[in-house]
Parts: structure tokens; C-alpha cells; sequence
């Protein structure tokens, strides 16, 4: 029997439920506290460490190192079950990211009927990195997470993923994360779900995970048409 308690703070999610659901111009949430401060703590002291499983994710459009969990596919769609190299909380979380009772919850928090884990993966960003503002727009059905691991991050400064209504100008911004310590931003994917993160000016460090939430069926796939990495190719220019 899986031992799932004390993962994530659920009564904190659901709280943010509402909001997540009236926001507009598309559906965007932040959750503080999300993980119990107990495992969250054991998730970042085991937090991976750059090493050459690691990779420079920098383009004219982004800049950061990422790490995929496991083995992934061509689409870098992550393979289910452990991996040995992460550690057995990061398992546990993942594990707990594909099961059953999760979907049930995540669900009933965004009325978005996702069933599946797509993606996971790693990310870490230094100063002079950053994410033009971009949608995916892959499908009606992807909840898209961004959970932060990075303490003493000071209120203001750039770094945490922000969500607009324009690509181009900054005072569009309606959100962005500022508290980076055991937080989540998650938004519903579509053709209005504008997100970036605006370029780092201190020597920091910000450490997170994203996820990638989707329908899934046996029978016809994944609910969109295609792997949001590879809708990447359709994000502007500098």
C-alpha cells in the first residue's frame, strides 16, 4: 500500500480553487505551502545536483539547464515508475504525481479532466536567464505546474514564472511569483495562457520542477495534437 499522506497540503490547493477557476483571461492559480513543510524540506536537501545527466536548455527564446526524469521519448513524454538515482522522496513524489488519488484531487481543485503525467522534469536558472513570454496552446485539457524549490527569494525580484495578456509588454503582467519557497504556479494551457520569466539580475539560484498534466486515452492518446516541447518552435523571437 502506498503511503501518500502528508505529501501535499491539500486544504492549502483547494482554498485557491475559486480563484484558480474565475481567473481570466485563462484559468491560473498560486498555491504557497504546497508540499507539507516536512517533505518539502526532504525534497530540497535532495534536490539533483547539476552533473552531465544535465542539459543546457538555452535558445534565443529561453536560457536554463534542465534535467528530465528517467527516460523519456522522442516527444520527452516521462516513462512511469522510479528512477534509482533520485532520491526516495523524489520517488515517492512522483509515484504520488501518477496515481489515482492525485488526478482525483487535482481535478476536483481545476474541473480540467486531466488523467496523465506527460512531462517532469528538473529545471535551474542562474543570473541572466530568462523565458520570453509564450503560450503553448497544445490542447484543452493540460494543466501545466511550475513548483518552486528556492529560499530567501526577496519580493520583486525577477525570476519566478509571471502570467500576462500580451507577449510583448511587461506592464501586462497580472502574476508573478514571488515567495519561491515551497510554492506553485499552475495555469490551464490554451490560447491565452501567456507565461515567462523576466531576466535574472542577481547571483541566485532558482530550483524547480515542472509538470505536465494531460487527458490521456487508451484507445486515441494524448487529448493534443502534439508534444508541448515540440510547440516550442512557434514561441517569438527577440
Amino acid at each position: 500500500m502506498n503511503n501518500f499522506q502528508n505529501i501535499i497540503n491539500w486544504k492549502n490547493v483547494f482554498e485557491q480553487s475559486e480563484s484558480f477557476q474565475n481567473n481570466k483571461p485563462f484559468k491560473f492559480g498560486f498555491i504557497e505551502e504546497f508540499f507539507s513543510r516536512d517533505f518539502y524540506e526532504k525534497l530540497y536537501e535532495t534536490f539533483p545536483k547539476p552533473d552531465d545527466k544535465w542539459f543546457d536548455a538555452k535558445s534565443m527564446q529561453k536560457s536554463k539547464i534542465m534535467l528530465n526524469w528517467g527516460k523519456v521519448d522522442k516527444n520527452e513524454i516521462v516513462s512511469p515508475g522510479e528512477d534509482p538515482s533520485f532520491s526516495k522522496e523524489w520517488n515517492l513524489f512522483k509515484k504520488y504525481v501518477e496515481s489515482d488519488e492525485f488526478f482525483e484531487k487535482i481535478r476536483k481543485f481545476s474541473n480540467i479532466p486531466v488523467n496523465k503525467l506527460k512531462h517532469f522534469s528538473f529545471s535551474i536558472k542562474h543570473k541572466g536567464d530568462f523565458q520570453v513570454s509564450h503560450k503553448h496552446n497544445t490542447g484543452p485539457n493540460i494543466l501545466i505546474l511550475m513548483i518552486y524549490f528556492t529560499k530567501g527569494w526577496k519580493k520583486g525580484e525577477p525570476g519566478g514564472t509571471y502570467v500576462a495578456t500580451d507577449f510583448d509588454d511587461e506592464s501586462s503582467i497580472i502574476f508573478e511569483a514571488d515567495n519561491l519557497d515551497n510554492t506553485v504556479t499552475i495555469f490551464h494551457d490554451g490560447p491565452n495562457a501567456i507565461h515567462g520569466v523576466r531576466r535574472i539580475t542577481k547571483d541566485v539560484e532558482r530550483k524547480a520542477v515542472q509538470l505536465y498534466l494531460e487527458m490521456y486515452d487508451e484507445k486515441t492518446g494524448w487529448s493534443g495534437p502534439g508534444s508541448l516541447i515540440e510547440q516550442e518552435k512557434e514561441l517569438p523571437t527577440l
